[in-house]
C-alpha cells in the first residue's frame, strides 16, 4: 500500500536518486513492524515513515532518529534486522 509520508525534506524523487531505484515508493505506516536484529526477541516498532524497495523496506520508528532496514512480508509487515544513524546512511546501505 503506497500513499505514506516522506521524511521532513525529501522528497520521492530524492530517495530514488540516493538510493538508485527509480521505484521506491512511501509506504503506509499501518502495518506491524519488528526490530528481530537484537538477541532479546522480536521488538514492536511503531512507524512514522517506511519507505519501500522492491522486497526491502526503511523504516522511521516514532520519536527515534534511526532508520531501520528490513523486509517486507507477504503478509505486509516488515521484519527489520539492521539500523542505521541517518537516512542517507541508510539509502546508501541498500
Amino acid at each position: 500500500m503506497a500513499g505514506g509520508r516522506l521524511p521532513a525534506g525529501w522528497t520521492l524523487e530524492k530517495v530514488r536518486e540516493v538510493s538508485g531505484d527509480g521505484r521506491a515508493v512511501a509506504l503506509g505506516a499501518d502495518r506491524v513492524v519488528r526490530w528481530v536484529g537484537g538477541s532479546g526477541g522480536d521488538e514492536r516498532l511503531h512507524p512514522e515513515t517506511i519507505l519501500g524497495f522492491h522486497r526491502l523496506c526503511l523504516v522511521k520508528p516514532i520519536g527515534d532518529e534511526d532508520w531501520y532496514m528490513g523486509s517486507l512480508n507477504d503478509d505486509g509487515s516488515v521484519d527489520c534486522w539492521s539500523a542505521y544513524g541517518d537516512l542517507y546512511e541508510a539509502l546508501r546501505g541498500l
